[in-house]
C-alpha cells in the first residue's frame, strides 16, 4: 500500500514548479531577509529552479531579475562588501581572508580593492584574534617552540600577514601587543 501525503503528515509534497511571479516573491524575499551580493543572489535563484522547474512562459531570466534589483537599490554589492569586510576584520580575520571571503560571495576585484583594510584595522584584527584565541601574552602558560609554531600557523590560515603574526605571538606583554596595534593608528594617520 502506498503512503498517502494528504494522511500523513511527515511526507511531504514535492514544492510547486516556479513562475514569474513567485521566482519574484522568492527574490524579494531573500534579499530582505539576508544581506546578500547579485551573485549569492542570482546563485540562490538559479538553485531554486533546479530544484523546483519552472512553469512559466518562455526561459526565467534571473539575471535580469537581480539586474532589476541592483537598479532598484535592494542589492548594493559595495555596501555589503563592506559590511562583510568589516564584520570579518572585526571576529579577526585577516586581509586575505577577507578577500577571499568577498570573492566566494561574487564581489568583483576592483570592489574588493575599494574596501581593503588599511594598515590599523589589519592590526586590529590580529590583535582580536590574539585575544579571543589567546595567543602569545593573552595565553595563561607560557608557550613552547611547536605550540609558537601552532599559533602562528593558525594566524596565517586566518588571513593575517607572517610579521604580524609573529610580532603578535611573540609579544612580551599584553601592553606590548596593544602598544603594536596602536602604531599602526599612528602610521594610518587615523
Amino acid at each position: 500500500m502506498q503512503p498517502d501525503a494528504r494522511h500523513n503528515p511527515r511526507l511531504k509534497r514535492p514544492p510547486r514548479p516556479l513562475d514569474r511571479p513567485r521566482m519574484e516573491e522568492m527574490a524579494l524575499a531573500y534579499v530582505a531577509r539576508f544581506a546578500t551580493s547579485a551573485a549569492k543572489l542570482e546563485a540562490y535563484l538559479k538553485r531554486k529552479l533546479r530544484e523546483r522547474g519552472w512553469d512559466g512562459e518562455g526561459q526565467p531570466d534571473v539575471a535580469a531579475l537581480v539586474g532589476r534589483y541592483v537598479e532598484l537599490g535592494y542589492i548594493d554589492d559595495e555596501t555589503y562588501a563592506r559590511t562583510k569586510a568589516g564584520g570579518l576584520l572585526r571576529r579577526g580575520y585577516g586581509p586575505r581572508r577577507v578577500s577571499q571571503a568577498l570573492g566566494a560571495a561574487g564581489i568583483s576585484e576592483d570592489i574588493r580593492e575599494n574596501v581593503q583594510a588599511s594598515e590599523a584595522e589589519e592590526r586590529r584584527a590580529a590583535l582580536a584574534l590574539a585575544r579571543k584565541r589567546r595567543f602569545g601574552p593573552f595565553g595563561t602558560a607560557t608557550t613552547d617552540r611547536a605550540m609558537r609554531e601552532k599559533q602562528i600557523a593558525a594566524m596565517l590560515r586566518a588571513g593575517h600577514a607572517l610579521d604580524s603574526a609573529r610580532e603578535l605571538v611573540d609579544a612580551p606583554s599584553t601592553e606590548a601587543a596593544e602598544q603594536w596595534a596602536a602604531a599602526g593608528e599612528e602610521e594610518d594617520g587615523s
